[in-house]
């Protein structure tokens, strides 16, 4: 199955991107944009899948038959992870190199614990699950130990007993010469050929044999549960009547058909977060506002990213479940604040939040279903911030007394403090985590942040994005026309696109261009190949070509890009490289530098979605017109306005203290502040 052509215009193109607490749902098409959040399903999230398609056609007459273009993004890989419920994976190194999973690096991050605990992903690959092969490849990609056939057999046999699901294949410096790998997954799959295989080779074809280890054996660890999530999905859509063929969002930002994504299973870690941030982009441009920091307020986390120039930038690697994982994915800062964060009291009598999360089940317990600790989102409850009728268009009804008791029980007379109290002090360490995590992707990225626009979206962004606009001193914030559903509506502005990389580890003083040029056509081979399977004739087309450069001696790189058809490429991509150096690190040297990876990035662009269209659907009733809140600073309640989102027009104005309801999320407008309605439907709130 591959990746369609753009949808025709009287078809319906719809993105559905699964979070913790909510799947977030938009389609659009001939009448305009339908929004819809469905409780999420963890035990089977394809379940969520199915109830959004229900919902959609009897609810809002979008038959199955109708649509024309579906986009996924997905937190199974990530999850798989975190929960630990990948597959029996079992790992063929070169002898002598079995234990590098469980050696890594020396750097460690626990210098001082009184129990250190490992930090290594050792667990995923038990020794008695290490086995060994005789061969090796030395650093210039000479075969210095032919590979021994027996020695395949015997790892084979070792492997048979343990009932191996998927084995990891990682032997030295096979990025220079994958020909043994290649070998010994052929005897595996004929041998086993109920066992998926994972060469390093073709995972993280790059230098470094420890961190290639770790990302190839993760791919491996994921594959099966990927694969057969994606599959079935595949299948229900079909059963279900939808034409369309499955597009799957990837951690760089790229949308991949269901084929590709199955075979390289480890790039679809995170690819909600990469949708929030490509969606964030494309609502600022249509305004005007391409330096954004944007921050996605879920129920279980805040995902943070900035977008300069219109463009959200990469970063080579990423943590997943604490470990680090070399996956080029968008710069996205992910935190453990959102609203179902369960707020606590550590041993020093001191009030924490996070991270540990409600989730959907039993979620917070103003939901009614069981939960009793208290969280943000009871909170905002007890603040008055949240429409009691509910959250999610009334999917889910919430109880201002339970959310009351909960936080009167477990925080406020614990701390000798009344019930609004506790939870202004909850929503206030919540915006602090945030501000802190605006920092990392601004500050300590060589930004300043008060340059930037701050565009919040999730469920919950616009109930913080103003304190955290104060402490940061943000001037301005762009509120998308849909907040809650915006990582779905960005599924539907991303270009199919795939990403190939290589090692090439050479001083750039005795690099030729002639020899760049011919290691990034083999790569660009490699990216057609991947390409050609998406059925993109006929598209725009775009391809770009970047280095991973350090100084020499130097451990670390930064990816610099190579506009590889001018003459002087080497000499500006030296300049670029000092340039970014500065700016991250605040200094550069002069030194001589090394090219240590080269990568392509080959996209084709898609019919565009305008997610910023107001939605055709009624106007939502106008429930109450006004409510006591309360707001930091203030020592008794203020009566505030209560605005539907849509029943606003363009042009309309709202001075705060005043909240903007609507079916997806809801905007807090407090004192000092106000929004206006702009023509694509977006609010631009600014401090009056």
């Amino acid at each position: 199955m591959t990746s369609g052509s753009p949808a025709p215009h009287h078809g319906w193109s719809v993105g559905i991107d699964i979070g913790g607490t909510f799947t977030d749902v938009i389609a659009i098409g001939p009448r305009g944009s339908v929004v819809l959040k469905v409780a999420s399903t963890p035990g089977n999230p394809s379940d969520a899948v199915a109830a959004a398609l229900t919902e959609l056609s009897t609810k809002h007459g979008i038959s199955p038959r109708d649509i024309t273009r579906f986009a996924h993004g997905t937190t199974v890989a990530t999850n798989a992870v975190i929960e630990r419920k990948g597959a029996r994976v079992g790992l063929i190194a070169t002898e002598g190199f079995r234990d590098i999973l469980e050696i890594g690096r020396q750097m460690r991050r626990q210098m001082y614990d009184l129990r250190l605990q490992p930090e290594t992903p050792g667990w995923l690959v038990p020794g008695e699950r290490r086995v060994e092969v005789r061969e090796r490849i030395d650093a210039h990609g000479a075969v210095v130990v032919p590979l021994d056939q027996a020695s395949i057999d015997a790892a084979i046999e070792k492997l048979r007993p343990l009932k191996v699901e998927a084995i990891a294949i990682s032997l030295l410096f096979s990025f220079l010469d994958p020909s043994h790998e290649q070998r010994i997954r052929a005897r595996v799959q004929e041998v086993l050929p109920c066992v998926e295989v994972s060469l390093s080779s073709e995972v993280d074809p790059a230098f470094r044999e420890y961190e290639r280890t770790v990302v190839t054996t993760f791919d491996a660890y994921i594959k099966p549960v990927v694969d057969r999530y994606l599959v079935n999905l595949a299948k229900g859509l079909a059963a279900s009547g939808v034409p369309a063929p499955l597009q799957v969002m990837q951690s760089r930002g790229g949308l991949a058909g269901v084929e590709t994504a199955r075979q390289r299973p480890v790039r679809l870690f995170l690819s909600g977060p990469a949708a929030g941030a490509i969606g964030s982009a494309a609502v600022g441009k249509v305004d005007g506002y391409e330096d954004l920091i944007t921050i996605d307020v879920g129920g279980t986390s805040s995902d943070i990213a900035l977008v300069e120039g219109g463009t959200v930038h990469a970063r080579p690697e990423t943590q997943i479940a604490g470990y680090a994982v070399r996956v080029p994915m968008l710069d996205v800062t992910t935190l453990g604040a959102g609203g179902g964060s369960i707020a606590w009291i550590d041993a020093g009598g001191g009030l924490r939040v996070g991270p540990h999360s409600a989730g959907s089940d039993p979620g917070p317990a103003c939901y009614g279903r069981g939960g009793r600790l208290p969280t943000v989102t009871d909170a905002s409850v007890v603040l008055g911030y949240l429409d009691t009728s509910g959250l999610a268009g009334g999917a889910v009804s919430l109880d201002p007394a339970l959310a009351h008791a909960s936080i009167e029980e477990t925080i406020a007379r614990p701390l000798g403090i009344d019930v609004v109290t506790a939870a202004l002090g909850i929503h206030r360490i919540t915006n602090g985590r945030m501000a802190d995590g605006v920092r990392l992707v601004s500050v300590n990225r060589g930004h300043d942040p008060r340059r930037f626009v701050l565009l919040p979206l999730g469920g919950a962004g616009g109930l913080h994005a103003t304190a955290v606009a104060d402490e940061l001193s943000i001037e301005r914030i762009l509120v998308p026309r849909y907040p809650g559903v915006l990582a779905a509506a960005g599924l539907l502005t991303a270009p199919i696109s795939h990403e190939v990389a290589g090692a090439f580890h050479a001083p750039m003083a005795s690099t030729k261009l002639s020899d760049v040029r011919r290691e990034v056509a083999v790569l660009d081979r490699r990216a057609d190949d991947l390409m050609r399977q998406e059925a993109v004739d006929g598209l725009p087309r775009h391809r770009k070509a970047f280095a991973d450069i350090g100084y020499v001696a130097q451990s670390h790189f930064i990816e610099v890009p190579l506009d590889d058809d001018k003459d002087d490429a080497l000499s500006r991509l030296y300049a670029d490289f000092e340039t970014k150096h500065t700016q991250l690190n605040g200094h550069k040297t002069g030194a001589p530098a090394k090219i240590v990876n080269l990568r392509v990035v080959h996209s084709a662009v898609l019919a565009e979605s305008r997610i910023d269209r107001p939605a055709t659907q009624a106007a939502e009733p106008v429930r109450e017109r006004v409510r006591d809140v309360r707001f930091a600073g203030s020592a008794a309640p203020v009566e505030t306005a209560i605005h539907q989102r849509s029943a606003l027009k363009s042009g309309d104005r709202i001075v705060g203290p005043a909240i903007i309801a609507q079916s997806d999320s809801t905007t807090l407008v407090p004192p000092m502040w106000s929004a206006r309605v702009l023509a694509s439907g977006a609010l631009l709130m600014e401090r009056t």
